[in-house]
Parts: structure tokens; C-alpha cells; sequence
């Protein structure tokens, strides 16, 4: 085996957002007489001592990098993110941007995976709605063929038990339609979660495989938005990673489609926000709302703000506001669970995540002989002896 290239090294822990003191905590090293925890990290990373077998091993799960990463002759290339259409203040994070590299570096992987194997397989065909239009084709029309493409009426969706379903239904028409959507927010474990302020949506426009990637540490009731946001990305051709605020040309774009496909212009000019000074009234009217149409309260503040209903200062509020009350629900839903020792179904929950289409294929070619367990498993996002059981949860065979 090689020697460890010490740059790998660097390169890794400082693309995990670590500085040499936090990795050496992370790391386990310790102050003896003769050296410090950080000095011992130091000797390693300039070449002047080589690391242990377990230190490797750790290294290669703090900074979230395969162990033959360390061994390459020099740093790989960032993660193609595609366009990234996100506004982020000045003060990122950058273990956050890190762990969004890495859940992209995963993604993209999987669904290469997927194209080959659909190829190979003869199971590739070119979905001409990826890439059918451009912005300047204006709002209507790429409306209308987002309306046509998933086939789903305003009505069809607000008949719907409640806004999870409303986004079950969207998820079946949209996966109908040939993309793979999946919902993850983190690298396996809720200490890798990234909130919604890191990304909310990212979409690969591929004519064959479109993903969408909807992170799920977002409100249940945000989902709906978007999958439909990220699905005009696709139709846009644009592959790249969406966030929480919308302050470019083509974030508005799609926002503002995804908006008119749940709340039309209309329904809103008839909505009744009288006291739009009125914080409290406000909030009242539009909670009334979201449980009507099975959206968010976010959407309905953002699209009353877009129709000059409320002011952004209003919105800005509002916004914040939504959010303090998820994230206090949340964590109730939580400790509810601890306490009453709720125990949940792991592979019903990976099902969900992974969405039909995908476990659909895995199934079909693991079915033909044409995939292995450990290559379903790499596309599945799991480990190999998790893949049978995931398959068994739910299946019609």
C-alpha cells in the first residue's frame, strides 16, 4: 500500500470546516509530556510521522471522506453542484458546505449508477421534458407544462387527507413521469442534518435519470413547493442546488411557478387580508389557509408578498415566525416520541425516503440478474444486508 500523501490530509480536514485544534478533539489524540493533541495532528499532516491504521479510519469518518481518499496524489475536485442558485451570507459555515459537498458527491454517484444500469439494461429513453424550455418562454408557459407534465389538478391536490398526502400524490405523478425523487438531508445520521438555511432542494437534469432531492429536515408541508420548484428546474435543464431565499432572477422564476401551480394570482387578489398591518391577524388568516390548500404557511406569506398583499418586511417577519413554531413543534414531536419509546419501522422510513420509482427499478434488475446486492445497495444508499428487507417492506411481489 502507498504512504498516506499528507496534503490528502490537510485538504480533508479543512474541507470538513475543522480547524487542527477541533480535529485533534474530534481525533481522539491527546497531550502527553512530550507533545500536544494538536502538535501530534501537526507531525501527521507535514509528513513526519505516518498515522496508525485507526487513526486513518477516524480521519476517514470525521472529515466524511472514503479511507483511499488519503492515498490520491493529490486533493479531487470539489462536487459539481451544477448552477449554485443559493444566497448565502457572508458568515457561511463551512462544515456545512462540506457536508452539502458530500451528500452531493453521494447523490450524484447514485445516480450515475442508475443511468448506467438503465442503459445496460435498455431501460433508457430521453424524457423531452428536460430542458424544454427557457425563462424567457415566460411564466404561463412553462406553467402549463408543468401542469401537463405531473397531471395533477389544483383540485386533485386540495382533495387530499391532509399536506402529506397532497405531496404523495405529487411525488407519484412526478415519478410517473420518469424523475427520481428522493428525499435526504443528511449523510445517514441526524449529526450530518443540514437545515434548510444550507439547501432546500437540488435537482440533476438528466434526459434519462432527473433527480430531485428534497431535504426533509424541512416542513412536511414545504415538500409540495419543491418538488414543484425543483421539477421547473428540470424543465429549465438546469442541474444545481436551491436554498431558503429566492433573490435571483431564476429562484424567483421558479418559486413564482411553484406558487401559481399550488395559489393562483387570482385566488389570492379574492384572499382577505385586510389588516395587513396586523401581524397577529395576519398570521391567523394565513394558518386558516395553508391547512385549506395543504401548503405551508411560508408559501402563502411568500406568494401574498409577491402579489403586494403584505410587505417584505411583513413577510420577512412572518417567515421567521413560521419557522421558531416548526422548529418548537418539532422538537415536541421529538421528546413525545423518547418518551412514549415510539418505535418506528427503519425500512418503511427508508422506503419513504427513497421514493417507489428507485426501489422500483433496484427491484426489477435485481429481479433480471442484472444488479448485485452490493451494487443495489450503493444506489439505494444503504448497506448490503439492509437491501433485501427494504425490498420485502411494502413490495407486491
Amino acid at each position: 500500500m502507498p504512504q498516506v500523501n499528507p496534503a490528502i490530509m490537510v485538504w480533508a480536514r479543512e474541507t470538513a470546516g475543522l480547524s487542527q485544534e477541533e480535529a485533534a478533539k474530534k481525533l481522539g489524540f491527546q497531550d502527553s509530556s512530550r507533545s500536544s493533541a494538536v502538535e501530534k495532528l501537526a507531525f501527521i499532516e507535514r509528513g513526519q510521522k505516518e498515522p496508525s491504521r485507526s487513526q486513518l479510519l477516524k480521519m476517514a469518518g470525521q472529515y466524511r471522506r472514503p479511507l483511499l481518499t488519503f492515498y490520491l496524489s493529490k486533493p479531487p475536485q470539489k462536487s459539481n453542484r451544477g448552477v449554485d442558485f443559493r444566497t448565502l451570507p457572508q458568515s457561511e459555515n463551512s462544515s456545512e458546505e462540506a457536508l452539502l459537498d458530500a451528500l452531493i458527491r453521494e447523490i450524484r454517484a447514485r445516480q450515475s449508477m442508475v443511468r448506467v444500469i438503465m442503459e445496460e439494461e435498455d431501460e433508457a429513453a430521453k424524457l423531452p421534458f428536460v430542458g424544454s424550455h427557457r425563462i424567457k418562454d415566460g411564466r404561463a408557459a412553462v406553467l402549463k407544462s408543468l401542469q401537463a407534465l405531473l397531471g395533477v389538478s389544483t383540485a386533485d391536490y386540495r382533495a387530499q387527507r391532509n399536506a402529506s398526502d397532497a405531496f404523495a400524490l405529487l411525488r407519484k405523478s412526478a415519478e410517473e413521469a420518469g424523475i427520481f425523487v428522493l428525499l435526504k438531508g443528511d449523510l445517514g445520521n441526524y449529526v450530518t442534518a443540514l437545515d434548510t438555511t444550507v439547501f432546500r432542494g437540488f435537482a440533476i437534469a438528466d434526459e434519462v435519470a432527473p433527480f430531485i432531492i428534497i431535504n426533509d429536515n424541512d416542513a412536511k408541508a414545504a415538500w409540495s413547493f419543491t418538488l414543484l420548484h425543483e421539477t421547473t428546474h428540470l424543465l429549465l435543464g438546469q442541474t444545481g442546488v436551491s436554498g431558503d431565499s429566492a433573490e435571483n432572477e431564476v429562484e424567483r422564476f421558479c418559486n413564482d411557478i411553484a406558487g401559481e401551480f399550488l395559489l393562483s394570482t387570482e385566488e389570492m387578489d379574492l384572499l382577505a387580508f385586510d389588516d395587513s398591518d396586523n401581524i397577529s391577524a395576519v398570521t391567523e388568516r394565513i394558518n386558516a389557509l395553508a391547512i385549506e390548500f395543504k401548503v405551508s404557511r411560508t408559501m402563502i406569506a411568500y406568494k401574498a408578498h409577491r402579489t403586494d398583499l403584505i410587505t417584505w418586511e411583513t413577510y420577512k417577519q412572518l417567515k421567521i415566525s413560521f419557522r421558531e413554531d416548526w422548529l418548537r413543534n418539532r422538537e415536541k414531536n421529538r421528546e413525545r416520541t423518547r418518551q412514549n419509546e415510539i418505535k418506528v419501522d427503519q425500512n418503511r422510513i427508508r422506503r419513504h425516503r427513497l421514493g417507489n420509482r428507485i426501489i422500483g427499478l433496484v427491484d426489477q434488475m435485481m429481479e433480471a440478474d442484472a444488479l448485485s446486492t452490493s451494487g443495489a445497495a450503493q444506489i439505494l444508499g444503504v448497506k448490503p444486508r439492509q437491501v433485501q428487507p427494504l425490498l420485502d417492506t411494502g413490495s407486491s411481489r
